[in-house]
């Protein structure tokens, strides 16, 4: 029996509400020490103000309405499989894992399959709307460790159990003395496809203090 329009759409909203409340798994696996850690929903929100930010300061010419629905659905498998980093699974083993949970998610939605190619074109990365997707969502991560790097909300002294550290990227950088942040800034523009406005703003987060900035910044509005 074909499922109510209605009630398609509440089921719909009910299980993406689930991302709401899924804590991204990095911060957990760097035992950040936060009152409120960030769920993967808030990191959604984060990508596309990032996206927009870049889009509009650097007038890359790709569709930004396309990006932002892009990242609105880039994490939606997560609804299923849960939030994995790179030192928990391989590449495409998560990525077969996300697209079978893709289509469990979205099987009561009319327009699935084009949400879906949406989903798969980000994935594939060939596009350039797709490639400026996938950078923005690297470097809102490492922008957001930034701010907890100068929240002091890591210590790098407590990591024993720590699969990320041994990649041998991240353990060479921190061997040279690499804040956390520093570290992970530095590993996006290794291993990331950074054109040189991702650089740039990944080198200027890097030298200053965003939280300082902020706060003179709001100081100076309020006068």
């Amino acid at each position: 029996m074909p499922i109510n329009k209605a009630q398609s759409v509440v089921q719909f909203y009910v299980l993406c509400n689930h991302l709401k409340n899924l804590i991204r798994r990095g911060w957990k696996v760097w035992n950040v020490k936060r009152e409120r850690i960030e769920s993967v929903a808030e990191h959604i929100f984060g990508v596309q103000s990032l996206a927009i930010a870049i889009w509009s300061q650097y007038n890359y010419n790709i569709d930004i309405k396309k990006v932002i629905l892009m990242l609105a659905l880039h994490e939606m498998e997560e609804i299923s499989i849960g939030d994995m980093i790179f030192c928990d699974i391989k590449k495409q083993d998560k990525q077969t894992k996300g697209h079978q949970a893709i289509k469990i998610v979205l099987q009561d939605l009319i327009k699935k399959d084009e949400i879906e190619s949406l989903i798969l074109e980000f994935d594939e990365r060939k596009t350039p709307e797709a490639k400026f997707a996938y950078c923005c969502d690297k470097l809102e991560c490492d922008l957001q460790c930034k701010l907890y790097d100068e929240e002091k909300c890591v210590d790098l002294t407590k990591q024993e159990n720590n699969p990320a550290t041994q990649d041998k990227t991240v353990s060479t950088l921190l061997q040279q003395n690499y804040s956390w942040s520093e570290m992970w800034l530095e590993f996006g523009r290794r291993k990331y496809p950074y054109d040189k406005n991702f650089r740039a703003i990944s080198k200027y987060a890097e030298k200053q203090k965003l939280l300082t900035n902020l706060a003179k910044t709001n100081k100076t509005n309020q006068k």
